[in-house]
């Protein structure tokens, strides 16, 4: 076993030059924590904020509901070094969605890296925030890891019902997740991501408050929308909504996208 079980002092050794001390490397005498990635996967359904959950097929935390991921390929770490993390972040999201690559907005969202987190072994996951369109979300279909899966409203995940148990630290993966959301949804598009390619007024900010949890007053968020289409940030588009209610259909807007 090496003394040097840090690799800090590695490079203090006799060798001539990097290739061979590379072929002389043994991995194996280093701790090699496994990396998983963990996606929080959220949509707007019917005003309501939601996030796909899994049910774990297997041990450990088996039948528990938990966040889709899986662990990052790592190779034999010397000639095969694996998939990069983002990689594997979206090889998860299109395998855990049966969503094609590129239709969800993907960004990562934090590391969570303490000691026993995961009963298994050490591991250290990156953690992902990932939206989908509602005409996306009855898409998506469960992973061939999954017993099931299902999009859980998010106010419904604070109470204390046996039902709800999340495995893992995925409680406070979601937590931070929500807290990013609804800190970017005001300086940033990601809004856009929440609604249909073509959206209403009333649409969009059904999604805000869905996010938010907080009710907006109608022409407050009016005068908003109209900041956002004289700044370019949204533009007209083709078509009309029915009003359910009888009157006028409202107009359609799509997101602005730069070129």
């Amino acid at each position: 076993m090496s003394s040097d079980p840090s690799g800090k002092l590695s490079h203090h050794e006799d060798f001539d030059d990097e290739a061979a001390f590379l072929a002389a490397y043994k991995a194996q005498d280093y701790p090699r924590p496994s990396v998983t990635v963990d996606l929080v996967i959220f949509t707007v359904l019917d005003g309501d904020l939601k996030v796909l959950l899994i049910e774990r097929g297997g041990h450990p935390f088996k039948g528990w509901w938990a966040l889709p991921g899986g662990f990052v390929n790592v190779g034999d770490g010397v000639k095969d070094q694996g998939e990069d993390v983002e990689d594997a972040a979206h090889r998860e999201l299109e395998e855990e969605t049966h969503l094609p690559k590129g239709s969800c907005h993907l960004e990562q969202l934090y590391t969570f890296g303490k000691a026993y987190r995961d009963p298994r072994t050490r591991v250290i996951d990156v953690a992902y925030l990932a939206l989908v369109r509602p005409t996306l979300a009855p898409l998506v279909t469960a992973g061939d890891d999954a017993a099931a899966t299902r999009w859980v409203s998010v106010q419904t995940l604070w109470d204390n019902s046996d039902t709800q148990r999340l495995a893992f630290d995925h409680r406070e993966i979601l937590t931070m997740a929500i807290e990013r959301v609804r800190g970017k949804i005001d300086y940033s598009p990601i809004a856009f991501d929440l609604v249909p390619e073509a959206f209403s007024v009333a649409e969009l900010r059904s999604v805000y408050e869905a996010v938010k949890g907080t009710t907006y007053n109608a022409r407050n968020f009016n005068r908003r929308f109209k900041r956002m289409l004289a700044d370019g940030v949204i533009e007209t588009t083709v078509g009309h909504r029915p009003n359910p209610s009888g009157g006028p259909r409202a107009h359609l807007y799509q997101f602005k996208r730069a070129a």
